[in-house]
């Protein structure tokens, strides 16, 4: 029998505010399985009620962003007649607003993407971040806002994306002791460069997990508590030569990841 605890994120526009909402919740519950599940682009009452059937069958919280008052109307009466939680993430913020402007809203989905120059900045951000992903071409390294770098399993990918996702241009690189490291680096802005870092026991766990998670032997080399300090040894004797910020993922979210280097870069900007 599954134990996963289903999330509707269901929107008439792209749905990002309400997966967002559900993702911050899920995050805060590690022991829990949240299986967040994403409905943009509804815009109708037919679409609506077979998404929520399905939901009702699994018994899912629903969160919801429509800007259509009818379909947000319709949503929260349907939850409420059939014993579904549910978080209208948008109509109670829209009302309130249209009290203090003393003016309607306009009910339109999606207005903030159409010509929104931080949406465009958005996406062309997470094509950046995939197209530099895992140093797969070092001239990112200066094209890029910023330049992560790690030994394997500190986030750097993840990380990569979530600040992509906030408009910043990001390059990743791997550090593999021995291994030669891209003369690019070296002219990078340090200020531009985080050093992430991680406890050799986490890593240790993290690493048997995804061998496990593989269907192969948990004891390599790659999580030999030795090697794994080894590495992390010759990561930090860069960032020393460097002069980078480093930061310690063992215990954060991605989020306060971010929050702490998207604040260091503001900071920097500032002087």
């Amino acid at each position: 029998m599954s134990n996963e605890l289903h999330v509707y994120a269901i929107s008439d526009s792209l749905g990002e505010t309400a997966y967002a909402i559900a993702e911050a919740a899920s995050v805060q519950f590690p022991n829990a399985d949240f299986k967040i599940q994403r409905y943009p682009l509804i815009k109708t009452v037919s679409l609506v009620q077979g998404i929520l059937n399905k939901a009702k069958r699994e018994a899912a919280i629903i969160v919801h962003t429509f800007v259509d008052p009818e379909l947000s109307t319709f949503v929260n009466n349907y939850c409420q007649e059939n014993g579904l939680s549910v978080i209208d993430a948008l109509s109670d913020v829209i009302q309130k607003f249209s009290q203090k402007a003393g003016e309607k809203p306009l009910q339109k989905a999606g207005i903030n993407h159409n010509t929104d120059k931080e949406y465009f900045n958005r996406i062309e951000a997470l094509e950046f971040a995939v197209t530099y992903d895992d140093g797969k071409d070092p001239a990112g390294f200066l094209k890029a806002d910023l330049v992560l770098l790690g030994i394997s399993r500190t986030s750097k990918t993840p990380l990569s994306l979530f600040l992509a996702n906030r408009g910043y241009k990001v390059a990743n690189l791997p550090l593999v002791p021995k291994a030669q490291i891209p003369a690019e680096i070296y002219k990078v802005d340090p200020n531009k460069i985080f050093g992430l870092t991680n406890d050799p026991e986490i890593l240790n766990g993290i690493r048997r997990e995804r061998m496990i998670s593989y269907g192969l032997d948990p004891d390599t080399h790659y999580s030999n508590i030795d090697n794994i300090e080894s590495e992390l040894n010759f990561a930090n004797e860069l960032y020393k030569k460097l002069g980078c910020p480093v930061i310690n993922v063992a215990h954060k979210s991605i989020e306060e990841t971010a929050m702490i280097i998207t604040e260091s870069l503001d900071n920097n900007a500032q002087r």
